[in-house]
């Protein structure tokens, strides 16, 4: 089935919601990668989205605030943290878009836990810091056990008035797939359309990306994101019916 258009709300409504959290502060950098180096790094029954040709690896630090289950509201302490994930662009057999993580750095050891033992994420415990001095933001990650750090600083710029499609592509994604004991699921999600800003990246020395599996990034990112956030609510996960 072709992919389903990329839409800046969800085509799904979230009708009773599992999860809510909220994201904010994010930065989104992509570099482009061959949809055949990461094919084998997806779930079964899902390829790797394209625009125009070409997947797109993601490096996304930000601030996770009031995670919580259930329809909310979320937990203020316990729910607030810093999190960076890696992740790549997925399509499934009934064109449903979606991401997948390839690591979640969490700076509070509670929800890396749960995220890793209850919903089968690959979150790890991190020493993380975001400090914002004005328009500048850096992102700082330091891996509790297996050596991998990250340190991204960017300066926020203007708001968006229309995003371009390859804009749409990497940040309006409703869902996200994941193995799930062997199975492949998905698990819708919505929230508004994404207030994007242009930023600059002043700085990046980070080690995330190749310590999930992918290839290193050629050069500087080809898109360089950032937004004050939004609130997210996720609803119920189906497995996949899967026909390969």
């Amino acid at each position: 089935m072709e992919p389903e258009p990329i839409t800046a709300s969800a085509p799904r409504p979230v009708r009773r919601a599992t999860q809510v959290q909220g994201w904010h502060e994010l930065t989104f950098l992509h570099w482009p990668v061959e949809p055949d180096r990461v094919a084998g790094l997806l779930p079964a029954g899902t390829r790797p989205d394209t625009l125009d040709g070409v997947s797109y690896v993601g490096l996304v630090p930000f601030l996770m605030r009031d995670v919580g289950l259930g329809p909310g509201p979320g937990l203020p302490y316990l729910g607030t943290f810093c999190e960076t994930n890696v992740r790549l662009y997925s399509v499934d057999e009934q064109g449903r878009r979606g991401v997948v993580f390839k690591s979640l750095d969490a700076a509070r050891l509670l929800p890396a836990l749960a995220g890793r033992l209850g919903f089968r994420l690959p979150y790890l415990w991190s020493s993380m810091r975001l400090r914002r001095e004005g328009e500048v933001i850096t992102y700082t990650c330091r891996r509790r056990g297996p050596a991998a750090t990250s340190r991204a600083v960017i300066r926020t710029g203007p708001p968006i008035a229309e995003p371009s499609p390859l804009e749409h592509f990497l940040t309006a994604r409703w869902g996200l797939h994941a193995t799930w004991h062997g199975r492949t699921l998905h698990q819708p999600a919505e929230h508004p359309p994404w207030p994007l800003h242009r930023a600059e990246l002043l700085d990046l020395d980070d080690d995330l990306v190749v310590a999930a599996g992918l290839p290193a990034p050629a050069g500087p990112p080809v898109s360089v994101l950032w937004s004050p956030g939004v609130k997210v609510r996720f609803g119920r996960p189906t497995l996949l019916r899967h026909h390969g």
